[in-house]
């Protein structure tokens, strides 16, 4: 099948990556533009670019998709259908409709739920037990089209939002492959999604990484697991701001008040959480500092306990 991709971050690659093994003619990839980065602030292409570089697929980055000079483009390529992955732009109508096969999402949730910029992070931030990936033929509003197909796949309970990120985009390349070869064969399923079901997963923002302590040990597990790797779960250990990347939830249960520090030592920083409940801090970086495991951190920065 002659596909148009559209894709910019590393979720995309290995749904890009698949249909090139696959043996479907990438005609051309659509990106975001290349951004400044590090210290250098060099332009930096996008891992979706690199990659068609490297299989030497023609790479298109339009400022703009609504002046009219990326539909002529995308006419001129004459794909059959447009593959999305993650590509970061709302694409207007017209867009939409320019294939005859029109496009087609791989999007990271088991849609309805967590319609939007964040899913995976959201459903590692709500404590969901699993999730998956969606196909889904594109509509006007966002995340709402018809569903293809899906796959599911269980959450990790110590699972974190990249590690997530990372298995989800490979799910994602292989259920691509499947609804494409159904959709060749004419049995590609269409499925109306219950918007009554929809739930929202927004942008994150720095203003949710501030972790409080009347929460229970579970909550802040998965405030940390959801927020990685940014904007990251952070909270002040005797003055000193610290962003928190590895936690676990404890057995035990004590009476002290919440943010009490119970323990601090080579097995990591046990605090007091809502309800009773106990966490331990195994991994965290000061600002300023280096990312390190809790028993090096306390070799520079002690805590007393209570």
């Amino acid at each position: 099948m002659r596909i148009l991709f559209m894709g910019t971050p590393e979720f995309a690659v290995p749904a890009l990556e698949a249909l090139v093994t696959a043996g479907h003619e990438v005609c051309g990839v659509f990106t975001q533009p290349d951004k400044p980065k590090n210290r250098g602030m060099k332009l930096q292409p996008t891992p979706v670019k690199a990659c068609a570089q490297a299989y030497d697929i023609p790479v298109y980055q339009p400022v703009k998709l609504r002046d009219g000079t990326a539909l002529e483009l995308i006419r001129g390529l004459a794909p059959e259908l447009i593959v999305v992955a993650a590509y970061g732009r709302i694409l207007p109508d017209e867009i939409l409709s320019a294939p005859a096969g029109g496009c087609i999402n791989v999007h990271s949730s088991l849609l309805p739920k967590y319609r939007g910029a964040a899913p995976i992070h959201w459903a590692v931030l709500n404590g969901e037990r699993e999730t998956g990936v969606t196909i889904m033929h594109m509509a006007s509003e966002l995340d709402a089209g018809d569903v293809i197909d899906q796959a599911v796949t269980p959450i990790g309970p110590d699972e974190n939002a990249q590690e997530l990120y990372g298995r989800l985009a490979k799910l994602g390349g292989a259920l691509l492959v499947q609804v494409l070869d159904s959709i060749a064969d004419g049995t590609a399923r269409r499925t109306p999604q219950d918007a009554a079901q929809a739930t929202f997963a927004p942008m994150l923002t720095r203003e949710l990484s501030p972790m409080d302590f009347t929460h229970t040990a579970q909550t802040l597990h998965n405030q940390v697991r959801g927020l990685i790797p940014w904007p990251a779960a952070a909270t002040f250990l005797g003055g000193t701001r610290c962003k928190v990347f590895s936690t676990a939830v404890l057995e035990e249960r004590t009476a002290e008040a919440p943010g009490t520090v119970l323990a601090a030592g080579k097995d990591g920083i046990k605090l007091a959480c809502g309800g009773g409940t106990v966490l331990r801090i195994d991994e965290l970086q000061a600002d300023g500092g280096k990312r390190m495991k809790a028993a090096d951190y306390l070799r520079g920065h002690p805590l007393t306990l209570g």
